[in-house]
Parts: C-alpha cells; sequence; structure tokens
C-alpha cells in the first residue's frame, strides 16, 4: 500500500505546482507560502481528529518531536526556496531542478538510515543526474551568474537541498508517530517559520492585498499540498525513504503536462530527453 501512497503524493505534488504559480502572479511570494500553510495546517488537524490520533500527542518522545520540527524547518526553507524560484522562473524547468533532491535523499538515506544501494540503484541515480543537468540550459548559469532572472536556479537549487533533508528528517521522526500527527506537527513548525518570514520581511500588509482569484489558487494549492503530505508520510512510515522519494518525485511529469496546457511552456528537445531520463531513472528506483 504505501506505493499507492507515493503515487497519490506525486500526482497531489504536480497539481500543487500548477495551483501554486497560477497563485503568485502577482502575489509575493513569501507572502503566498503563508497563506497557503494555514490551509495545510487547517487540512492536517482535521485528518488528524478524523484519523482518531490526536491522543497520542502527548506519548510523542522527545527525540521524534525534535526530529519533526527540525523537519518541519527544512520544509519551511525548501517551500520559500521553492516559490520563489516559481515566480521568477518557469515552472518546468524549477520543478526538475527541485525534484533533483532524490539524488541527495538516496545518498542520506544510505549514510544516515543504512538504506543500501546496489549496483542497478546506483545506475538509476547516475540516470537521473544526467536527466537533470540535461535540463539545466547554459543560458540559466549564465543569467545566474549575472544576477538576473537566472536566479530562479539558485532558490531552485535551494529548495532541493532542504527538501532532501525534509525526507531524512521527516523519515526519522515519523517513524515514533501516527503519520497524519506528525505532518500536522510538521505543519505547525511550517507555519510558525512562514509567518515569521513575513514580519521579518515587513509583508504582513500585503496578505490583504491579495486578489481574490490568486488567494483562490493559493488555498487550492494548499490544499493539494496537504492530500500530497498525507500520502507522502503514510508511504514513508512504511516504505524505504530511497523509494518513496523518487516516485514521489514523479510528480514532475504532472506538472510538466499541465504547464504545456495552462502557462504555454514547451521543453527543448535537450530539457524534453532529461525528463526522459529522470522518469526513467526514478521508475528503475521504485521498480530495482
Amino acid at each position: 500500500m504505501w506505493l499507492l501512497f507515493a503515487i497519490g503524493s506525486a500526482f497531489f505534488a504536480g497539481v500543487t505546482s500548477i495551483l501554486a504559480k497560477c497563485g503568485i502572479r502577482k502575489t509575493d511570494s513569501t507572502v503566498a507560502t503563508a497563506v497557503r500553510t494555514v490551509v495545510v495546517l487547517i487540512f492536517s488537524w482535521i485528518m488528524v481528529f478524523a484519523a482518531g490520533s490526536f491522543d497520542q500527542t502527548s506519548s510523542i518522545s522527545g527525540t521524534t518531536l525534535l526530529f519533526l520540527i527540525l523537519s518541519g524547518a527544512a520544509t519551511g526553507a525548501s517551500w520559500l526556496c521553492y516559490f520563489r524560484a516559481l515566480q521568477i522562473g518557469d515552472i518546468n524547468k524549477v520543478v526538475p531542478i527541485d525534484k533533483s533532491s532524490t539524488v541527495l535523499t538516496i545518498l542520506l538515506a544510505l549514510i544516515f538510515l543504512g538504506e543500501g544501494i546496489s549496483l542497478p540503484k546506483a545506475a538509476a541515480v547516475v540516470v537521473i543526474a544526467a536527466g537533470i543537468f540535461l535540463m539545466i540550459e547554459k543560458k540559466d548559469v549564465s543569467e545566474r551568474k549575472e544576477g538576473g532572472r537566472g536566479s530562479w536556479l539558485l532558490f531552485a537549487v535551494g529548495s532541493a537541498f532542504f527538501a532532501s533533508l525534509t525526507s531524512i528528517l521527516g523519515k526519522i521522526g515519523i517513524s515514533g508517530v501516527e503519520s497524519n500527527l506528525g505532518t500536522a506537527i510538521r505543519t505547525c513548525v511550517v507555519l510558525v517559520m512562514a509567518w515569521l518570514m513575513v514580519f521579518v520581511q515587513g509583508k504582513q500588509k500585503e496578505v490583504r492585498a491579495i486578489p481574490r482569484r490568486e488567494l483562490a489558487f493559493i488555498c487550492l494549492s494548499g490544499v493539494a499540498t496537504g492530500a500530497s503530505w498525507l500520502c507522502y508520510y503514510r508511504a514513508l512510515q512504511d516504505g524505504p525513504a530511497s523509494i518513496v522519494a523518487p516516485v514521489d518525485k514523479l510528480s514532475v511529469l504532472v506538472t510538466v503536462a499541465f504547464s504545456y496546457f495552462v502557462f504555454g511552456e514547451k521543453l527543448s528537445r535537450k530539457a524534453a530527453a532529461g525528463l526522459a531520463l529522470l522518469t526513467a531513472g526514478t521508475v528503475a528506483m521504485a521498480l530495482l
């Protein structure tokens, strides 16, 4: 069943990126992140009470709580980077870079969780890395160095790095608590972190200025995120992180497909080849 939950996580994560992109055309990415976190928090705690796991709150150990908090902090950092990258970059470029966290997650799972990696899995990791490399164009790198629009690449890389930490810390933390409850606790940390950034940057007044249409998309992206998280951490609780994470990253296929129809964003032949390698390597990781 954990594989089905991982697939569900991938689908909802793909939808999340599209809805979020629609909600940050005029709205500041940090403000949007804070608002959608409220939606995710409400969604998460509703699931906690529906699952009847709230009573387990008092029995959570200090170590489990610590890793849940650290995982939430890493998620907050990843979100802030990710939605900033989405705001200034093309979605079909940002998402694949963000999904590169798969490679680092596999390596960290090997080091810290003792999840072995066979030669075929190592080959799949190389294929994934090659696919990501092909999806990064030279002009994107040169723009970043010049401080131009290509700065999205820096935020996308930061998103991938923190996302990989989220998976490892979440795997450790979620092992000692019911998955819905663990997700809700993590979301509380993300909420605090997101709103702290809003107030530090003095953007709290911008919340009231969010266009209604964009607010609707932000809230819908929050619901999709909540669904993705619940599926992901349910899968992570029962399945190996080195496989759950790659399957979850297949959300890139959903995102690229929707970005073509919604935003008219097309992949170059080189990027399409990279996407094919990324997908092939990810599927191989799930099957090996």
